[in-house]
């Protein structure tokens, strides 16, 4: 299987980059990513100090994706991720949106067995994982955007629905779309309102193809259970705005339902969550349920 170390690491998204890596449709391969910090801190001892802040929130690749062209939806198949050192979180004063936090300090956690490891003033807490990707994304069709950013192309999106199992969909923008992905938690929650979830490095297995769906609004998130449409923006309104629409457009443009029973149905079991609200754009996702629309004769992509 084709792997790429995580020696190979770029800091922004850009068509200009060279690929590291060459794979052809559905053909599985391995990117082994830092995390967010660059791997440098490895202890609680680890200040912010001894940072390099230039080396925040790298990308393993770019993956060029054989037969993309600019216009392509593609299909990122997010096969496993396997942690290859421990998790780490920092809190930083004035960062995130915990107005609180008033101390930096860095916490190493074990996250063997299934389980992070969570040292409290309290007690040891053991919180089952939940590998998700925060970094995922293609090359922009022109400039560059700092791997810290979310947006169309995908990005610092910080979203919890992508881990193992799950199919990103993103519009290529030039040839070979240039992929990339790092920036690993073993736990996140909704919002990562302390500007960082359990940070880990990582090995993660893909696959990527071409799907037959160009009025597919993307980002765009498939899993076993639901649907969600992402969006990123300046402003909470916005963001939240686009990723309404883009889901009512699926549903109406894509699986084919009227566009009252769209909404009644969006406000009856759909949800709207906040990915992120700590990077330079909010990510918020609508996410709709599967089952709905399989009861109702939809049958998924390419069906």
């Amino acid at each position: 299987m084709k792997t790429l170390s995580k020696d190979y690491t770029f800091y922004a998204f850009s068509g200009d980059l060279p690929a590291r890596l060459h794979v052809s449709q559905n053909e599985l391969f391995v990117l082994e990513s830092c995390d967010c910090f660059s791997d440098q801190l490895n202890s609680d001892q680890d200040t912010l100090d001894s940072l390099d802040w230039d080396k925040i929130n790298p990308a393993t690749g770019p993956v060029a994706i054989a037969g993309v062209k600019p216009g392509d939806i593609v299909r990122i198949d997010i096969q496993k991720i396997e942690f290859t050192g421990r998790s780490v979180m920092t809190t930083i004063p004035g960062s995130g949106v915990i107005s609180g936090i008033t101390e930096p300090s860095t916490r190493v956690m074990d996250n063997s067995d299934g389980v992070l490891t969570v040292v409290t003033d309290k007690g040891v807490l053991s919180l089952p994982i939940e590998p998700m990707i925060g970094v995922i994304g293609l090359a922009p069709a022109e400039g560059s955007v700092p791997t810290g950013t979310p947006g169309k192309h995908g990005g610092n999106m910080d979203c919890k629905l992508i881990g193992e199992g799950a199919k990103l969909y993103l519009e290529a923008a030039v040839d070979g779309g240039l992929f990339g992905c790092g920036d690993v938690h073993a736990l996140m929650g909704d919002g990562e309102v302390l500007v960082c979830g359990a940070e880990t490095p990582a090995r993660i297995t893909l696959s990527a193809s071409i799907l037959n769906e160009p009025k597919l609004r993307t980002p765009f998130i498939e899993t076993d259970s639901v649907y969600a449409s992402v969006a990123s923006a300046a402003t909470t309104e916005d963001a939240y705005k686009m990723a309404v629409d883009n889901m009512f457009d699926f549903l109406t443009s894509i699986a084919g339902l009227s566009e009252g029973d769209a909404g009644r149905l969006m406000s009856l079991v759909g949800n709207l969550k906040f990915c992120q609200v700590v990077d330079p754009e909010v990510t918020v996702r609508f996410e709709f349920p599967k089952e709905i629309l399989t009861e109702l004769g939809f049958k998924g992509f390419g069906a």
